[in-house]
């Protein structure tokens, strides 16, 4: 094969220029990155292996290897893993597979990089990693029936490739170090690194390095194993420091925080597994751009890895827990996608997802501060298990935190708190959902219940109104929306006689209404619009709107305080004279306002304003 010169596709143009030119401080995360990639190398060729021996080529010593070359200013990476064919290193090695590479880019120029340069070691850019400490990337690679492949690259712009000689499957990485980076040939560094990122790695990092013989003089190359090569979840963990189990979180979630909680058990009986999980005390950097909804925890066989897509084993609202779980009743020889509906998965799941939402609940009972930390960070999150999980859906409900009427803005409490607070007489959980707090604080909606001293939860992030609902009870106490449907102590049959042909000419006048009553639920306001009990709010409909979808129409039922000023001056007007123009116009606009009132938009701003003016000039 003649060399030829291809072009790196230009997200990846655009990430090696962030790499070679804004990053300075923190590069020694570029080791823990090829390893990492070597190891995933050798997990992969293990695995194919079990069920096609040949593909191991006789030689399975699985062993990750360094070598610094001081002379030549070159530190080499190799691993015997699976090896790349020519098109699988143009396509590895040329393009960016991570789906949120753009977005990446996107906040990495707002975030100002030059100063932030851990942001690197967040988003986990691998191989790329390399050219934050060499100015010149060679990689020699070999596959399984394939020729080798020479790749290059200055990591601007375009690489080459080329035949090479190669005779044993893997893969071989070499760095020609920048000035500024020779301290990684230092012995005493590159130990230090590997023990610092890769300690725990099954497979043994070995570090070649150069011998004189005592006795002869003469120099030889000598192998010495840098890493314990124990996985840090098999040990006990009385033998374990918190600042080892921060590294391993670190490497295998590229955050650059240590875990708010790490959980590390043996499950015994009906299975048995090995699990080390961690709660993250904030969203890692490459959770807030990339928008997969599966957990990715790392599966591991009787110690092979076998993969970390595996959607069964945690529920999709706990993907922001990290770890491994290590199986081994699990099948090895089989494929994945056959395991992954081996139903024993289904019970580590459940075993898993108990032993997570324990963990929080026992997390806000005894250290509530960091709770809260965490609940800011993922109990969006959280809520989708409202509707997806059934079985936990009481303990999800438990871990949740709102404000409240009865609390100062930024002040939270719980589902628990409330029902303990609740009056002896009191049925339901009063809630209302909305985009903010200042803009549903002093709602009509609430006016009754301050008036009796009843405390309704405000429900402010956007995804609330979707799923609360789902919960539909809590400790056998009813979520009620105080927006929607009937509310008690509705008795005015006194003032509906009053009312009667008035009511019946505003439903007959106003669009979109299917209904007009009156209402005890407004203390101080003249009006408000109500929806069934399970329509759809005027908050998410608006939310819909701004995300570009159809929204329904809806009727919603005109609610009139018989006790307000206004609406006893236009039943007067139509009492007096039905035809009265400004019966027309003061009726619009109490529904105008009840429309304003309930978060939605005006259908016709500018007839409002007409309105509104004609009644202001009198």
């Amino acid at each position: 094969m003649a060399e030829e010169t291809m072009q790196f596709k230009t997200e990846l143009e655009q990430l090696l220029h962030l790499i070679t030119h804004s990053l300075y401080s923190h590069r020694e995360v570029f080791l823990r990155e090829l390893i990492s990639n070597a190891a995933d190398a050798i997990d992969k060729v293990r695995f194919e292996g079990l069920n096609n021996e040949e593909i191991l080529e006789g030689h399975s010593d699985w062993k990750i290897t360094l070598k610094a070359d001081e002379e030549a200013k070159t530190l080499t990476i190799s691993d015997n893993g699976i090896g790349m064919s020519r098109e699988q290193v143009i396509e590895n090695l040329g393009t960016i597979a991570h789906s949120g590479t753009k977005q990446f880019l996107a906040r990495a120029k707002e975030a100002d990089l030059e100063n932030n340069p851990e942001l690197i070691g967040q988003f986990g850019v691998g191989f790329y990693a390399s050219f934050m400490v060499a100015d010149d990337v060679t990689v020699v690679s070999k596959a399984h029936g394939e020729a080798a492949v020479k790749w290059e690259s200055k990591g601007v712009g375009e690489f080459t490739l080329s035949e090479a000689d190669k005779e044993e499957r893997g893969t071989e990485i070499t760095l020609h170090l920048k000035d500024d980076a020779l301290e990684y040939l230092n012995e005493w560094t590159i130990k230090s690194t590997v023990k610092k990122f890769s300690d725990f790695l099954e497979h043994p990092v070995v570090l070649l390095t150069t011998k004189k013989d005592e006795e002869t003089e003469v120099e030889e190359e000598v192998e010495e194993q840098v890493n314990s090569q124990k996985a840090i979840w098999l040990r006990p963990k009385s033998e374990i420091t918190d600042e080892e189990y921060g590294e391993f979180y670190k490497h295998i979630s590229h955050d650059t925080n240590s875990p708010a909680e790490t959980i590390h058990y043996n499950a015994e009986g009906a299975i048995e597994f090995k699990a080390l999980l961690f709660i993250p005390e904030h969203k890692p950097f490459d959770m807030m751009m990339n928008n997969d909804p599966k957990s990715h925890l790392n599966l591991y066989v009787q110690r092979v890895f076998i993969g970390n897509d595996f959607e069964n084993l945690l529920p999709s609202y706990l993907r922001f827990v990290k770890g491994v779980v290590d199986s081994s009743d699990l099948p090895l020889n089989v494929s994945r996608e056959i395991l992954q509906e081996n139903p024993m998965l289904d019970k580590i799941r459940k075993n898993l997802t108990s032993r997570v939402l324990k963990t929080l609940a026992n997390m806000k009972k005894t250290d509530y501060k960091e709770f809260e930390i965490f609940h800011e960070n993922f109990s969006t999150l959280l809520k989708e298990g409202l509707q997806t999980d059934w079985e936990n859906k009481e303990k999800i409900a438990d871990l949740l935190l709102f404000e409240s009427t009865n609390k100062e803005a930024g002040e939270k409490t719980c589902f628990a708190d409330y029902v303990e607070n609740m009056a002896d007489d009191q049925e339901e959980i009063l809630y209302l959902a909305g985009e903010n707090r200042t803009s549903i604080e002093n709602s009509p909606y609430l006016e009754k219940f301050k008036a009796d001293g009843k405390e309704v939860l405000l429900m402010i992030d956007p995804i609330d109104d979707f799923v609360i609902p789902q919960l539909m009870e809590y400790k056998g106490k009813k979520l009620k929306a105080v927006n929607k449907g009937d509310i008690d102590g509705d008795d005015l049959k006194e003032e509906e006689k009053a009312f009667e042909g008035y009511i019946g000419y505003a439903k007959d006048l106003l669009s979109g209404i299917k209904e007009v009553k009156l209402t005890s639920r407004l203390k101080n306001s003249a009006a408000v619009l109500v929806g069934d009990e399970y329509s759809m709010s005027p908050h998410i409909e608006e939310m819909m709107r701004r995300m570009g979808q159809e929204v329904p129409p809806r009727e919603s039922v005109l609610e009139l305080n018989p006790e307000h000023a206004v609406v006893k001056k236009v039943q007067a007007l139509y009492d007096a004279n039905a035809e009265d123009p400004k019966v027309e116009i003061l009726t619009k606009l109490l529904h105008d306002q009840a429309v304003i009132a309930s978060g939605a938009k005006l259908d016709d701003p500018a007839g409002f304003a007409a309105r509104l003016n004609e009644v202001l000039a009198g």
